[in-house]
């Protein structure tokens, strides 16, 4: 997929597209359970959750991480904006400076939006296509029958877990591979940031908060979103022609 010049115009809907058909073959699907099974053996799951040190490693670390990183941005983004804007703002420049991350407000502003964007995004998901987690069904020892997509949103099923939020979060760090500035490591941050967001998605998936479309879908869609968005942000920024 290519990331090149007004490229992102087009790319964010072959992204769209992909995240509707893999949302259509592999939601509710033999897949999904057979992976899950994987994970479930006499009755119980591979972890239990809430167990620890597991859940700090892979849920209550990464989060808080990406909370720290969105407010470092905005803090940054603040300074730049008052340093351009007030010839009187007087702090000891150079020695801030060390702390300030070499990308531009256009590009700050821009990931800062897809944090934000991406996880709000597909949590309102997850009100809207009431989806039950694999913990849930009848399937798994659980007291809910295994719905569809559209049957679990006409039935309003009291379950909330398609896409995956948690590891939507890890996925949002895609905005990385559409900086500019960071052009020619896309190849890199797109490898790392799929094994971050994966990771979190395994793991809550190993007590059958998920199955794998779960996350499957909630990744292609944080791509979707953030080449979206990118789309807009580097319309005109003359960047590189690079594949994904």
């Amino acid at each position: 997929m290519t990331l090149a010049k007004n490229s992102t115009d087009w790319d964010w809907f072959k992204l769209l597209c992909l995240t509707i058909m893999a949302t259509l073959i592999f939601e509710h699907s033999q897949l999904d359970v057979r992976i899950s099974e994987l994970f479930y053996s006499n009755g119980h799951w591979s972890l239990e959750k809430g167990a620890q040190p597991y859940a700090f490693i892979f849920y209550d670390f990464p989060k808080l991480l990406l909370i720290l990183l969105a407010i470092y941005l905005l803090t940054v983004l603040i300074f730049k904006y008052r340093q351009h804007s007030n010839t009187t703002f007087s702090i000891n420049q150079p020695k801030f400076d060390r702390f300030l991350i070499p990308l531009s407000v256009r590009e700050i502003s821009y990931l800062l939006i897809v944090l934000i964007v991406v996880p709000t995004t597909i949590a309102t998901l997850k009100g809207i296509t009431h989806v039950s987690c694999p913990n849930n069904l009848s399937l798994f020892n659980g007291n809910l029958p295994y719905l569809n997509l559209w049957q679990n949103i006409v039935a309003m099923t009291p379950a909330k877990c398609f896409p995956a939020a948690h590891a939507s979060a890890g996925f949002s760090l895609y905005g990385l591979a559409f900086l500019p500035t960071l052009q020619k490591h896309r190849y890199k941050i797109f490898a790392i940031v799929t094994v971050l967001g994966w990771t979190m998605g395994l793991y809550k998936m190993l007590f059958g908060d998920h199955f794998f479309s779960h996350t499957l879908v909630s990744m292609l869609l944080s791509w979707t979103i953030a080449c979206a968005l990118a789309s807009i942000f580097f319309k005109r920024a003359a960047t590189k022609g690079v594949t994904l």
